[in-house]
């Protein structure tokens, strides 16, 4: 009786082995598809933004719609080329505000999820906002001070005093 009980266990304990491996390759795939999904979800807002900002087509009346120069198009212009908020789009002055408001705090993704009227469960809208959090720190409207936390800048005048913020961005 004992013998059949010990190989009873050890089928048991090999079965457990083996699903335990199998869950192992399961999350690792599950990890890959999560990842690509997110790449994924970034890249569609960022040509959904660059078709809002092209140009409407030339006028029907005959007129030659005159074209800018041909060069990379922004969604937000670098700070030092803008003079106010109010020169970014409705979307990214609805993340300065909050981001004023957040204070030292910081503007966190989910929040900024929130504040752009999107699902904060979500975790590809969570990382859409992210994005765009992230294009605003690197165009030098935000600075990430803390991973993940979102602040304006300081003022020129007290930059070289605190000099702590990342001002680059980086993570």
């Amino acid at each position: 009786m004992r013998a059949v009980l010990e190989a009873r266990q050890k089928a048991a304990a090999a079965q457990v082995k083996q699903l335990q491996a199998e869950l192992e390759r399961v999350r690792a795939a599950l990890t890959d598809a999560e990842e690509v999904h997110r790449h994924r979800v970034i890249g569609l807002e960022q040509y959904l933004e660059a078709l809002a900002e092209e140009d409407p087509p030339a006028d029907v009346t005959g007129e030659v719609q005159r074209r800018k120069p041909a060069g990379p198009r922004r969604a937000v212009p670098h700070r030092r080329h803008a003079s106010e908020v109010k020169e970014l789009s409705p979307d990214y002055q609805a993340l300065m505000a909050a981001a004023a408001d957040a204070g030292d705090d910081g503007l966190g993704a989910r929040r900024a999820a929130v504040v752009l009227g999107w699902d904060s469960a979500s975790a590809s809208r969570v990382e859409g906002a992210r994005a765009r959090l992230k294009r605003l720190v690197e165009r030098g409207w935000l600075v990430e001070a803390k991973p993940g936390r979102f602040t304006l800048p300081l003022p020129p005048s007290e930059q070289g005093a605190a000099g702590a913020g990342r001002l680059g961005g980086g993570s």
